[in-house]
């Protein structure tokens, strides 16, 4: 990776201020396999300020500018999609099947739906003696996660580039490296100088000196809860807005007119999916009290199924988590959940039989799992499953929305009309009925503490936009 120890700022690849380094661990071994620059509050002020002189520029681009730049992007993006498939899987342990068709993949849907959004996307409207215009917000700084991370990055930078901002991107530390891919993609689509900038660095320092600064007008971040808070407070002092997708702890109501055997291995399946790290992941099953057994029999079978090894074996379906802090986290929530009198149906502690070197997790299913238990409330961000029986509709959806969470949540019904009934008293941002297809054109966002404000599409393109009322318009 010729530019891991540098920034991109203003247009070029930069030596950053300090001499500080971190080396990017390979999850599936436990070993380095680069190192990458960390900035401080020097490099971010330098990449603000090049972010705010190149405001005035690119926000008076015309739409079908910003369109050319995004469609150069998407073929930088779609010539460079293995090698970004790739390292994605180097770097957080993502299957090579999970890289190459979900997450590259998602990079891809976001930039097409992007560009078809900018086409028809309506920036001004008059209204009689009103004119409404929604305009740049002006520098947007932009910290994204390590478990989707060219998701969250295109589901960012894309939009703020079509709304005629400028900005910068502190990606994650513990996955840097896809991040700089993109970064030389934009320099080859001739993004203007200043418009994109990008300072790799950790929370703490450069994640705060962005949310802080007085010259960033918008800050949109993704991670836990707990960081978003921090990130809240820092960015508070200059009263910027703070776009925020955070933690989850999603429910999977499974109603007793549902097909089980398809609801519950399918539950299993997307609980699992990227080794349980997503945000969105329904981790909290809930069936009928008299049909847990079935399921709990149905869910040790799947889970079962799932083969953890090394992400470019051909038949891994599950990779190592993404770091030592993280796999101790998903061990001390497993031993907690089997000493609060959780039912242990499959998996448990340490790693799974032959793989003694990596941060591999064996699939766990607990069963009989209530709501005061902490694998009930905390979100394990791991392969975990925890079912937990209802007796009744209004009961389900009571437990439901037990959680500081609403980032999403998951009805499997027979009856459609149902399913809608029930959907509609989730207190979620997305409800997902019978576990449809994935869908850009969806707001992606959550009630509560999982977050404010919404990504994908127009949704995202809001984001970076700013609404002004012109009064006393008059139309020619």
């Amino acid at each position: 990776m010729s530019h891991a120890l540098q920034f991109y700022i203003d247009g070029q690849w930069v030596k950053p201020h300090g001499r500080a380094t971190l080396e990017v661990i390979d999850p599936s071994t436990e070993e380095p396999f680069a190192t990458i620059a960390l900035g401080d509050q020097t490099d971010v002020d330098h990449a603000v300020a090049a972010a705010r002189a190149a405001f005035p520029g690119f926000a008076t681009t015309t739409r079908e500018e910003r369109l050319a730049l995004l469609r150069r992007v998407l073929a930088g993006y779609m010539a460079r999609y293995d090698e970004v498939a790739q390292i994605l899987s180097r770097e957080m342990g993502a299957p090579t099947s999970v890289a190459h068709h979900q997450q590259a993949a998602l990079g891809a849907a976001h930039l097409t739906k992007l560009i078809e959004t900018l086409e028809t996307f309506r920036f001004e409207e008059p209204r009689g003696t009103i004119f409404l215009a929604k305009e740049p917000i002006g520098v947007c700084g932009m910290i994204t996660p390590w478990n989707w991370p060219i998701n969250q990055i295109v589901c960012k930078v894309g939009p703020a580039l079509a709304a005629g901002c400028t900005m910068v991107l502190k990606p994650s530390e513990i996955a840097p490296l896809n991040a700089l891919i993109f970064a030389e993609i934009l320099h080859e689509a001739a993004v203007p100088k200043g418009a994109f900038n990008l300072v790799n660095g950790d929370g703490p320092t450069v994640g705060e000196a962005i949310a802080r600064h007085p010259d960033v007008d918008v800050v949109s971040f993704t991670g836990s809860t707990r960081a978003g808070v921090l990130v809240a407070k820092a960015a508070a002092e200059s009263v910027k807005r703070v776009h925020q997708e955070l933690g989850g702890k999603s429910a999977n109501i499974i109603l007793d007119d549902a097909d089980l055997q398809h609801a519950v291995s399918l539950g299993v399946q997307a609980c699992f999916n990227n080794s349980g790290q997503s945000c969105n992941a329904p981790t909290r099953m809930f069936v009928p009290n008299g049909k847990q057994s079935e399921a709990m029999a149905i869910a040790k079978e799947t889970a079962k199924a799932f083969r953890v090894g090394p992400p470019a074996a051909a038949d891994t379906i599950l990779g190592p988590v993404v770091s030592q802090a993280q796999y101790d986290k998903i061990q001390r929530l497993i031993e907690t959940g089997i000493k609060e009198g959780a039912e242990l149906v499959t998996g448990g502690a340490g790693r799974p039989e032959g793989l003694n070197r990596g941060y591999y997790v064996r699939p766990t299913v607990f069963a009989n799992v209530t709501p005061d238990m902490t694998i009930a409330k905390e979100e394990i961000f791991g392969p975990v499953l925890a079912i937990m029986p209802y007796e009744s509709e209004e009961q389900v959806i009571r437990l439901a929305n037990d959680t500081p969470y609403g980032l999403a949540a998951y009805v499997q019904s027979g009856d459609l009309q149902r399913a809608r009934r029930v959907a509609a008293k989730m207190r979620a941002g997305n409800v997902y009925i019978n576990y449809p297809a994935w869908n850009p054109g969806a707001p992606f966002g959550g009630y509560k503490q999982s977050g404010n404000g919404r990504e994908y599409a127009e949704f995202g393109l809001e984001v970076f936009l700013e609404l002004k009322g012109v009064v006393g318009y008059e139309a020619a």
